[in-house]
């Protein structure tokens, strides 16, 4: 009998989102419907502890403190000053103005953490510059999504902090396990701009030679090192004390959002006006996360309450599934949820029914998270509720189809695949940078 309602709450679980309810009170909802049924009024006590449990998680107070430095630095304009800058330094290249969105978007990502920021910030700044040099729509605005996209993944990144806080693997070891394969997803988005404009002229148009020498070559030089020099401080302030034991994930996000004010003060972009903006998109973002990490605790708590964890193992047993096999069966349903479902609760729901599972074979558990998080990259990009996709129809208005946004982040949809695929093949990928600073 338990089993069967454990499907019937998944089933309630896909109704609800269907109605297009938000996630949040779906998971919650839902599993206090099945709860009082099953359980009787205790459910709300089981659900509370619950909720208690993850409010104690010392970890995840540096979502507001890496929120906070993001929307700090999205106050300093940093962004804007180096795209301007490396437009011109790259513009002579056929697609170079995309390319500069790429190196801009993966700066960015490292110093953020939140994909709406890094978004709209990179549309609002590059879609007008593409459309003036007419490059083609499509290119423009997959390049726009997956770049953003990338602040997701590259630390510091607050669904690092979720997932290591999920999972029980240490947040510094995934900030550590990240990075390279961010960088190399960057890499490969970059040379896929220049090889479809190289392939297509008409793509990624260069920039004529006097547009270029409009700008004084040591002007453009001496943006880039005033737009980029800050930020890699940052970075360093960050990831450097935790890649060197200094200070936890936690206590960097606290030197990282002080760094970050610092900074606004030093461009002269501080106020009281942005201070509070800060704050109430801090408070905004941290009660998004959390509210459905309380909808979702309480939905994995019911989930195993009702024997659902037992549902899914004889399910695989019953396969014949092997580690790999359950693996792929795992990144399978995460990527059909991710069309579906925001991260978060992907996440809440995906890992307290299939962690218990695969620590009993011999992965590497950061090596797990690692993938898991590179897949969750297309959670932002796949119709019909990419996130990302959204975000830069939002910018583009009515000037480009919501078509053209689809097709266009196609290939870096495949691109994230191929960079799992190499991950999971070598994993030195993801556990080389761990084993050093270990």
């Amino acid at each position: 009998m338990a089993e069967i309602m454990a499907l019937l709450l998944f089933v309630g679980l896909i109704i609800g989102l269907m109605t297009g309810h938000a996630i949040a009170f779906v998971l919650g909802g839902v599993a206090l419907i099945f709860g009082l049924i099953g359980w009787g009024p205790q459910t709300v006590n089981i659900f509370v502890n619950g909720i208690y449990a993850t409010m104690n998680n010392y970890t995840l107070v540096a979502i507001p403190l890496f929120t906070f430095m993001a929307n700090l630095l999205g106050s300093s304009k940093i962004a804007e000053g180096l795209f301007e800058s490396l437009r011109y330094v790259l513009g002579g290249l056929r697609g170079g103005i995309a390319l500069a969105i790429v190196v801009v978007s993966t700066v960015f990502a490292a110093t953020t953490g939140v994909v709406g920021a890094s978004v709209l910030t990179m549309g609002v700044l590059g879609i007008p510059v593409l459309m003036k040099y007419g490059y083609d729509k499509r290119l423009s605005t997959g390049v726009i999504a997956a770049g953003g996209t990338l602040g997701i993944l590259i630390p510091p990144s607050i669904m690092l902090i979720v997932m290591g806080a999920q999972a029980q693997v240490s947040v510094g070891s995934l900030f550590k396990s990240t990075i390279i394969p961010g960088l190399i997803l960057a890499f490969f988005y970059g040379l896929y701009v220049l090889y479809i404009c190289w392939k297509n002229p008409e793509y990624g148009p260069a920039l004529t030679k006097e547009e270029i020498k409009a700008v004084p070559f040591k002007d453009r030089v001496f943006g880039i090192l005033k737009n980029l020099v800050p930020p890699l401080i940052l970075i360093m302030a960050v990831l450097g004390t935790i890649y060197t034991g200094i200070a936890t994930p936690t206590e960097a996000a606290g030197v990282g959002a002080f760094v970050a004010l610092i900074m606004t003060i030093c461009y002269r972009k501080f106020s009281f006006k942005m201070l509070s903006e800060a704050v109430y998109d801090t408070a905004k973002t941290t009660a998004m996360v959390l509210i459905i990490m309380v909808g979702a605790t309480a939905f994995s708590s019911m989930f195993l309450g009702l024997n659902g964890a037992k549902v899914i193992e004889s399910f695989v047993e019953s396969m014949g599934f092997g580690q790999w096999e359950t693996l792929i069966f795992m990144l399978i349903i995460v990527f059909i949820l991710g069309m579906f479902i925001d991260w978060v609760g992907i996440v809440m729901i995906i890992f307290p029914v299939f962690m218990p599972i695969l620590k009993t074979y011999s992965f590497d558990m950061v090596w797990l998270v690692t993938i898991i998080a590179l897949l969750l990259q297309t959670s932002f990009l796949t119709p019909p509720f990419g996130h990302s996709l959204f975000y830069t129809k939002g910018v583009v208005k009515d000037s480009i189809p919501m078509s053209d946004i689809y097709k266009g982040v196609v290939p870096f949809i495949i691109i994230i695949i191929i960079v799992l695929v190499l991950t999971m093949i070598f994993p030195g990928i993801a556990l080389w940078l761990p084993s050093v600073f270990s």
